[in-house]
C-alpha cells in the first residue's frame, strides 16, 4: 500500500531534517521547490529564497494554486515518498488525492528558527531577528496563489515540534511512523 508523507512548516523548522530521516528509511524524496528551481533554471535566473517565492507565486497565479503539487505527483516513482515544501492549501488538496497521503507539520518557535538560519548561514540568517519575522509575515498571506504557511500547518494530520536534538527529532519521526505507517499499509484509515 502507498504511504506518502507531505511536510509543511515555516523556514528552518526542520522539514528537510525530517525528510532526510525518512529518506534514510527508504522513502523517495521530492520537493515542490524542485519544480520552481527547474523554472528558474529555464529562465536563467539565480536561485535564491526570494526568487523561489516569487516564481512559485507566479506559477500558482498562472496555472492554478495546485500546479506544483500536480507536477510532483507526476514524478512519483515509489509508493513510499516524502514530499517537502508544501506551502499552499491547494497543494495539500491536490496531494490528498493520493491514497495513503498524510500531512505532517514541522514547527519550532521563531527564535529557534532564526538561530538555525544564522548558524547555517542560510539566506535570511544575515538579517536581524525583526527583519526575519517581517519577511516571514510577508510569506504568510491570504492570497490564494501565494504561500499560506499558517493555513497549511492548520491542516496537518500530525505535528512535530522540533526544538531539541537530532536524536529527539528522530524519535518524533519514529512516533509518527508508529502511528501512521500501519494505516497506510492497510490498517484503519487509508487517508486520515
Amino acid at each position: 500500500m502507498a504511504f506518502y508523507v507531505g511536510l509543511t512548516g515555516k523556514n528552518c523548522a526542520g522539514k528537510d531534517s525530517v525528510a532526510d530521516i525518512l529518506a534514510a528509511k527508504g522513502f523517495e524524496r521530492l520537493s515542490l521547490s524542485d519544480a520552481i528551481r527547474d523554472e528558474l533554471r529555464r529562465r536563467g535566473a539565480e536561485i535564491t529564497r526570494e526568487a523561489l517565492i516569487t516564481a512559485g507565486n507566479e506559477l500558482r497565479a498562472r496555472f492554478g494554486a495546485s500546479i506544483l503539487a500536480d507536477r510532483i505527483k507526476g514524478l512519483l516513482t515509489s509508493d513510499r515518498a516524502v514530499i517537502v515544501s508544501i506551502r499552499n492549501p491547494e497543494e495539500i488538496a491536490s496531494l490528498r488525492e493520493l491514497r495513503g497521503f498524510v500531512l505532517v507539520g514541522v514547527d519550532a518557535p521563531a527564535p529557534t528558527r532564526y538561530a538555525r538560519a544564522v548558524a547555517r548561514h542560510r539566506e535570511g540568517g544575515e538579517q536581524s531577528y525583526e527583519d526575519f519575522l517581517a519577511k516571514e509575515q510577508r510569506e504568510n498571506t491570504r492570497d490564494p496563489c501565494a504561500q499560506q504557511l499558517d493555513a497549511c500547518l492548520a491542516q496537518a494530520d500530525y505535528l512535530i515540534t522540533n526544538t531539541g536534538s537530532l536524536a529527539e527529532l528522530q524519535a518524533a519521526v519514529e512516533r509518527f511512523l508508529d502511528k501512521y505507517e500501519g494505516r497506510a499499509q492497510g490498517g484503519e484509515d487509508e487517508n486520515p
